[in-house]
């Protein structure tokens, strides 16, 4: 948005560029910011669902019953909002929200609630497909179509969100 209108500045004013020309070049800028907001703000919606409707207590609490590590657990609960809803940050947030309730208790440390944020942030970015504004913008921005950004693009984001999700585990029972 800024640089939008750095270039209006620059361009219509200093420069005397026509109005049209001037709104068409912003608006070809700004339109894959605005589905990236747009996606990413559906997705917070979708958490504050989940959230204000009680779903945090029951999901953790199943998770963890059907003997789930807590680790796991966290891994697990945040990839599958992630594959749901598709945005990183709000898969974090939602399993972060989620699983609270049922790890507040246990009161871990410092250094074992860390070892379960890898986990979580592992899990946020696992599985990236059409739901998520980071696959769109690597495809853009490679000229990709989109089996190919799902080849190489998904592929990875899976293999560090695992990898990543891997060493908080074994952070976290070394720490327990």
């Amino acid at each position: 948005l800024l640089a939008c209108l750095v270039a209006i500045y620059g361009l219509a004013y200093r420069q005397g560029m026509d109005k049209e020309r001037v709104m068409q070049i912003c608006g070809a800028a700004l339109q894959p910011a605005g589905i990236i907001l747009l996606v990413i703000g559906a997705g917070g919606v979708f958490k504050q669902v989940l959230v204000d409707s009680g779903v945090g207590p029951a999901l953790g609490n199943a998770l963890t019953g059907a003997g789930l590590p807590v680790a796991l657990a966290c891994f697990v609960l945040s990839g599958a909002v992630r594959i749901i809803q598709g945005s990183a940050t709000v898969a974090c947030l939602t399993a972060v929200g989620l699983i609270m309730p049922v790890i507040e208790p246990l009161h871990y440390s410092g250094a074992q609630l860390a070892a379960l944020s890898i986990c979580i942030a592992g899990g946020s970015i696992i599985c990236s497909h059409v739901n998520d504004a980071g696959f769109w913008l690597f495809g853009r921005f490679t000229g990709a179509t989109e089996a190919q950004t799902l080849k190489t693009w998904t592929l990875m984001e899976t293999i560090l969100g695992t990898v990543g999700a891997i060493i908080g585990m074994i952070a976290f029972e070394l720490l327990s």
